[in-house]
């Protein structure tokens, strides 16, 4: 036989929904399995948990004052009771994970997730530079999330005295009917049909939400890009899409990689190439000249005598880092030869001179 939810937590049966949270907290620090291994403290925790999720939920409160046990046992499912309850903030405190881990306690795994419907998921696209896709970075992105408005708590109203309690159900949200079998009475217990289940109107809607009992906030997230990721590539962040309308845990949040144009190197692959001028004597009498590198440092590179304009020099090891591999991809550097566009009346004897040589 059930416990009583208020005695489960120690609570009375008048306490507030602060009172009710840190009743549960305490409780919650001692019982939960990450902390405590004793094999009754699994059991307990459920059974706290249970109690919490119907008094600190308005309408089940209210279910379960008006009926007791059968008022939630006849209209919720055990995976319904735990739908849309808080526990992530609870146990982010703890420094417990959220996530799966508190469905999975609950229903194990493979049933929770084959039941419960999971939030929707986030796409968001983060353009980085180059440099940052080859050497990685972390991010701090801003996400816009559903959650519950926490000016009303999710009822939607502008405040207590704006729900007003159903005549049909009396607020408990459910009815009974009586039917009779030969010499036997049955009492069925349905959804209230004129408020569907709420056990409330809304006289007045909050005006945070227009009544919704749902907000957007924009929610801070690290993203740390690894080395080498590719134009188009997606991390994927669990637990950080949208809220389950549906009891089952968060949606998860795809970050969508986009490289944005670099001044200097194009990437194919794991190479990157970059065009170099060199002036006109340097192609026909060879030299060194200073390339840039994806390291932001100039690096040496010597150009043979008659180097054509389109020439390609491979360095090797000076591109892209391989992703999830180990080495680097190499640098291309193509020649175009620089025709200046002024040169002295000297040069420009010195160059009629070379023409008249056949060059």
């Amino acid at each position: 036989m059930k416990k009583d939810y208020y005695e489960v937590l120690n609570v009375d049966r008048n306490a507030t929904l602060d009172e009710i949270k840190k009743a549960y907290r305490q409780l919650a620090l001692k019982y939960h399995p990450d902390r405590n291994k004793s094999p009754e403290a699994e059991e307990k925790f459920k059974e706290i948990s249970e109690a919490y999720a119907v008094l600190s939920d308005p309408e089940k409160r209210r279910a379960y004052d008006a009926y007791g046990h059968a008022g939630i046992d006849s209209r919720y499912t055990r995976e319904d009771i735990f739908r849309d309850v808080d526990f992530e903030s609870i146990f982010r405190d703890f420094g417990f994970g959220f996530g799966d881990s508190i469905f999975d306690i609950f229903f194990g795994r493979d049933r929770h997730r084959s039941e419960y419907v999971k939030g929707s998921d986030i796409r968001y696209d983060l353009e980085i530079t180059l440099r940052e896709a080859a050497f990685g970075a972390e991010k701090e992105i801003v996400v816009p999330r559903r959650a519950k408005c926490t000016e009303c708590n999710g009822t939607g109203a502008a405040s207590e005295s704006s729900l007003v309690k159903c005549k049909t159900c009396r607020g408990a949200g459910q009815v009974q009917n009586m039917r009779v079998s030969g010499n036997t009475q049955f009492i069925q217990i349905l959804t209230c049909p004129d408020c569907h289940g709420r056990g409330v109107f809304i006289k007045e809607k909050c005006r945070n939400c227009r009544g919704t009992g749902m907000t957007i906030i924009e929610t801070k997230i690290k993203v740390n890009i690894p080395k080498g990721v590719d134009d188009g590539y997606s991390l994927v962040i669990r637990g950080k899409g949208e809220l389950s309308e549906r009891g089952g845990p968060p949606g998860d949040l795809y970050v969508v990689i986009n490289i944005k144009k670099d001044p200097v190197f194009e990437r194919v692959g794991d190479d990157i190439i970059c065009e170099v001028p060199i002036p006109f004597t340097t192609a026909v009498l060879g030299g060194t000249i200073l390339v840039p590198t994806l390291e932001d440092k100039k690096i040496e590179l010597n150009i043979p005598p008659r180097t054509q304009t389109g020439t390609l020099f491979r360095i090797k090891a000076k591109g892209m880092p391989r992703f999830k591999r180990e080495g680097f991809g190499d640098e291309l550097v193509k020649i175009t030869v620089k025709i200046p566009e002024k040169i002295s009346r000297e040069a420009e004897e010195l160059l009629y001179k070379l023409r008249e040589m056949g060059l």
